[in-house]
């Protein structure tokens, strides 16, 4: 799998898109419905209806890339519902998606640190 950088934004289009969609369709939809600029450093993530398969759409300094997954036996777990439009992913998000964990239910461990008493 690509490693992206661990700080590089991860902006996910909500609605399913039709994956006859190349770069020139998904960079519009980034443009028009994100209102984002394609251009920038970061990966603009699409999924098709069954949520079976993944689009990501990057620049890459060079031009555009575009990468693909697919899923044989399961679909993502999609964010319908989201607190932020666009929905806006970290790293470990990012990570858990692509393993096909639900987004919206984990959280990241919380961390309660209490100095000992020496």
């Amino acid at each position: 799998m690509i490693q992206w950088p661990e700080d590089i934004k991860v902006y996910l289009h909500r609605e399913p898109v039709d994956f006859r969609k190349a770069i020139n369709g998904l960079s519009v939809i980034v443009q028009d419905e994100m209102a984002l600029s394609p251009f920038d450093a970061a990966l603009f993530v699409f999924c098709n209806k069954k949520r079976t398969q993944l689009k990501v759409l990057y620049w890459d300094e060079t031009g555009f890339a575009l990468w693909q997954k697919r899923l044989e036996r399961d679909k993502f777990k999609w964010p319908r519902q989201w607190p932020t439009d666009p929905v806006v992913l970290d790293h470990e998000q990012w990570q858990w998606l692509l393993r096909g964990f639900d987004i919206t239910q984990l959280k990241p461990p919380s961390v309660n640190f209490e100095p000992r008493q020496y």
